[in-house]
């Protein structure tokens, strides 16, 4: 039996969060907010691949920053592995993809080696076509915000519609920092080293049309590729300057 759009708002509903007497943990519907967004913003084709990359792990962390409010440390990979024990009508509806040669049998807890070792996420096809049709996509996520975390939620829509929060102020720190002025940037966590190189990689190539500051070549690609790199001429670590 395919599990309906209820069913599987059902089994939101009742995700597993921690052993009582422990408070409840937000990890697992953060992460599934952060899945549908990504979908929401066209990060995520047909193919339902979710690859661990910066887009995605920065999302999580902004959404993290926005919606907890207990006292639970924030990592990402915790709930991109423990989703795949979630069913609905006893069908699992997460599953993650190793790449090939390895195999992920547990928790990884450094995004960046969750990176080299999953080749993508993926939830089941019958979801997935839910998920990405904007009204039902929607029911979801609002279903998420107002089980776990409504009192959050007014904050919460007023930063993502305002273009408030993590993931934008990274981009708008590496887009416009000021030339010649180094500064120590301060990394808290693995996780912000992973999403500043990822975005750093992915921002830069756009700024100059993917095209080569030396040779002056263009490479353009029908499938998205991006053929150009972004890397610094001055290393990163030795000024801390984009």
């Amino acid at each position: 039996m395919t599990p309906t759009l209820q069913e599987y708002l059902k089994a939101f509903a009742r995700l597993k969060r921690c052993v009582p007497p422990y408070v409840l943990a937000p990890d697992k519907p953060a992460q599934l907010l952060s899945l549908i967004e990504q979908i929401d913003n066209g990060l995520v084709t047909n193919n339902n691949q979710f690859e661990v990359n910066a887009d995605l792990v920065a999302t999580f962390k902004e959404n993290w920053l926005l919606l907890v409010q207990t006292l639970h440390q924030e990592n990402f990979a915790q709930p991109f592995y423990y989703l795949q024990s979630e069913k609905a009508e006893g069908k699992p509806y997460w599953l993650i993809q190793s790449n090939l040669g390895m195999q992920i049998n547990a928790h990884i807890k450094s995004a960046t080696r969750l990176s080299e070792t999953c080749a993508f996420g993926c939830f089941d096809s019958e979801l997935f076509e839910l998920l990405t049709a904007p009204v039902t996509g929607a029911m979801a996520s609002n279903f998420i915000l107002n089980t776990y975390f409504a009192n959050e939620k007014p904050g919460f829509l007023e930063a993502k519609y305002n273009g408030k929060g993590y993931l934008h102020d990274q981009e708008e720190f590496i887009l416009n920092e000021r030339q010649g002025i180094y500064k120590k940037v301060i990394i808290n966590t693995e996780e912000d080293v992973f999403v500043r190189n990822g975005l750093f990689k992915k921002l830069v190539p756009k700024i100059y049309n993917y095209q080569c500051s030396f040779t002056g070549m263009q490479l353009s690609s029908t499938f998205n590729h991006s053929f150009v790199d972004a890397c610094h001429i001055v290393p990163f670590n030795q000024t801390q300057n984009d």
